[in-house]
């Protein structure tokens, strides 16, 4: 597998070597003890979360406070989707940016998501489903959502239609009103 950087710091695509033969495909979708080593720190899975969503729903933009932290390996085991990270990490060089990655089945592609960085997408196909592994167990009242919409931000979803949005990402904050709130963790650069 190969495991790269983005744009944004500590955040990495993971590209998985496609074993294909006549009865199918196989690939490893992730080595922990390989990415905790890229990364530069443990990733070590504590809950794995499963979500399936009707083409053109819209999920997100989702963070954790830290504490608790959550880093999150993502990968679409059914459909595709139009993968979106944005970094929250207040004194970031990258503060504010997003990066895109299509995530399908028959790639294997993944996204490593650093805490602090927040996690969205937009399914492109019916019945896709997103796997989150997750460094930590969920704690109500520690999730931090961003308008997926905020003009600010200016993400490029790509619909053509409005999209599905839960009431409760609709409602959500834009960055500048996150930002003021105070509750965005601090940029921490990645340890030697």
């Amino acid at each position: 597998m190969q495991i790269a950087e983005t744009g944004i710091p500590g955040v990495y695509v993971v590209e998985p070597k496609l074993l294909v033969d006549e009865r199918g495909s196989f690939f490893e979708s992730v080595r922990t003890e390989e990415l905790g080593r890229i990364v530069g720190e443990p990733f070590v899975p504590r809950q794995i979360n499963y979500s399936v969503s009707r083409r053109n729903t819209l999920r997100g933009l989702h963070s954790v406070t830290i504490p608790p932290g959550q880093a999150k390996f993502v990968s679409c085991v059914r459909g595709a989707l139009r993968d979106f990270v944005v970094d929250l990490r207040v004194g970031s060089p990258t503060f504010g940016r997003y990066e895109s990655n299509l995530l399908d089945d028959a790639t294997g592609r993944a996204v490593y998501i650093p805490e602090g960085v927040a996690h969205g997408f937009l399914a492109l196909t019916d019945d896709s489903c997103i796997c989150y592994v997750l460094s930590s167990a969920h704690v109500p009242g520690t999730q931090i959502d961003i308008d997926p919409l905020d003009p600010d931000l200016a993400i490029p979803w790509g619909f053509t239609e409005l999209p599905v949005i839960s009431p409760k990402d609709r409602s959500a904050p834009s960055l500048a009103d996150a930002l003021s709130a105070g509750t965005l963790a601090e940029w921490r650069p990645r340890r030697a």
